[in-house]
């Protein structure tokens, strides 16, 4: 599968290879969790975390790779950080995602790391899109393909909720066959959080059934599960990457499209900068409102998780979208 990447991303994880040799000399003397009584487990960035902890309970210790605040895409790991991959007892990780994470794992991973992206198939990078060359609102094509994908994968499948329960399921079993002893509890966790997923599901499903629109315009095409598995329609003003600009013909289009179909909001993230949607919004007379793809808690986030935060978008679509 293939995702953007950054020669500065390339770089920073070669570097951090390169200090391999002096990592494994001193890891055999630590380990990652620091608790012998309890799985060490990393996980590459927040909703893995997120499962772990879930699922795995008080018999796990989860480390997680990335920080809050910033841009998992771009994590630079550090000697510590390959130190903790190395000693880990499970690895849990989405291929293709985080590119210092996958070399790392290739490295030293082993028969202990898990990709999400091998339990569900990802989504092309155009799914979930807005096709103006058909009438039918709930079509999941896209017409700036090229801009979008050049046949990429969309790694944002945490955000269909069902799709994480799937995930979790497979977590669980792979956490028992580490840790047998826990596997029955590991294996209700998992139960537990589907329910509670389906729950999140059925709210969505409900919440967005009647809207006077289904066109979001979102600041990266990050949301391309969300809106294929709740019938709207993503319109990004970037592509995968939201560090990419976008071209002057870009924004004229994405500008023309929220004139088009009336739109009220334009969503930026909480973990990238909102000039372009602010630019956009003055161009329509839209307001901006934040709509989290949930690659990571920004800082500040205490209390929050992935089902309070994912409540919290299904408001402000259902407020962006006027749904009754």
């Amino acid at each position: 599968m293939t995702f953007r990447t950054t020669p500065r991303v390339l770089a920073t994880a070669t570097a951090a290879l390169l200090a391999l040799t002096g990592v494994a000399a001193c890891s055999a003397d630590t380990t990652a969790g620091g608790d012998p009584e309890r799985v060490d487990v990393v996980a590459g960035f927040y909703p893995l975390q997120f499962l772990a902890e879930r699922i795995g309970g008080d018999a796990v210790s989860v480390t997680n790779l990335a920080r809050p605040g910033a841009e998992p895409h771009d994590l630079e790991l550090n000697p510590r950080q390959v130190g903790q991959i190395i000693d880990a007892e499970l690895i849990i990780f989405l291929d293709g995602f985080q590119p210092a994470v996958d070399q790392a794992i290739e490295q030293n991973g082993g028969d202990r790391a898990f990709d999400v992206a091998a339990v569900e198939p990802l989504l092309d990078a155009t799914a979930g899109g807005h096709d103006h060359d058909h009438g039918d609102e709930h079509d999941h094509g896209d017409e700036h393909a090229d801009e979008v994908s050049d046949g990429a994968k969309d790694p944002h499948v945490w955000l269909d909720p069902t799709r994480l329960a799937t995930i979790g399921d497979k977590l669980a079993e792979r956490l028992g066959a580490v840790d047998p002893d826990h596997a029955d509890e590991y294996a209700q966790r998992a139960a537990t959080l589907r329910t509670e997923l389906e729950r999140l599901d059925t709210e969505f499903t409900e919440g967005l059934k009647t809207c006077q629109r289904r066109e979001i315009v979102v600041s990266h095409t990050a949301f391309g599960y969300l809106a294929q598995r709740y019938q709207l329609a993503q319109i990004g003003i970037t592509g995968l990457s939201p560090e990419d600009e976008p071209s002057p013909q870009r924004l004229a289009a994405v500008t023309e499209e929220a004139r088009e179909h009336g739109a009220t909001t334009i969503f930026f993230e909480t973990l990238v900068s909102p000039k372009v949607a602010e630019t956009i919004a003055r161009e329509v007379g839209a307001q901006t409102a934040v709509l989290d793809p949930l690659e990571g808690l920004s800082t500040g986030n205490s209390g929050e998780d992935y089902l309070s935060v994912m409540r919290t978008n299904l408001q402000t679509l259902r407020t962006a979208l006027s749904c009754s």
